[in-house]
């Protein structure tokens, strides 16, 4: 399986793990932008999201970890236009919290999980 983890720079170490316990399991990350050092110039943040762009296009399944941040919300959007498998993921009930969640997040395509992040791991991964 090939997947992409959207997600904020407040989520750095969450997506590190969760990326790392797949890839223990065989599974390949299409594009780690942890990696990146911060963007200095309008053209550096253009060849980011082109590399984001195309990790998403690649990428069997898309894992969002809330909270999120602008860019995670158009690879959301991405992944929704693609029909790509959308797992939405949060370690509390903000994503049913009416005034901080999207509509985007509530649509069929999505699969919401609430919970701890290896129940998260386990369960991409029985998928």
């Amino acid at each position: 399986m090939k997947f992409y983890i959207a997600s904020s720079l407040k989520n750095i170490h969450n997506v590190r793990y969760i990326s790392e316990k797949l890839k223990l399991n065989g599974h390949t990350h299409t594009f780690d932008w942890t990696t990146l050092n911060p963007a200095v110039s309008l053209e550096k943040l253009q060849e980011i999201g082109q590399l984001e762009k195309e990790a998403v296009i690649q990428a069997d399944v898309v894992i969002m970890l809330l909270p999120a941040g602008k860019g995670s919300h158009i690879e959301l959007g991405i992944a929704l236009a693609l029909d790509k498998r959308i797992i939405l993921y949060s370690s509390h009930g903000d994503i049913n919290n009416l005034d901080e969640t999207s509509s985007f997040y509530h649509l069929s395509q999505v699969e919401k999980f609430l919970g701890d992040k290896d129940d998260l791991v386990n369960f991409i991964l029985d998928k």
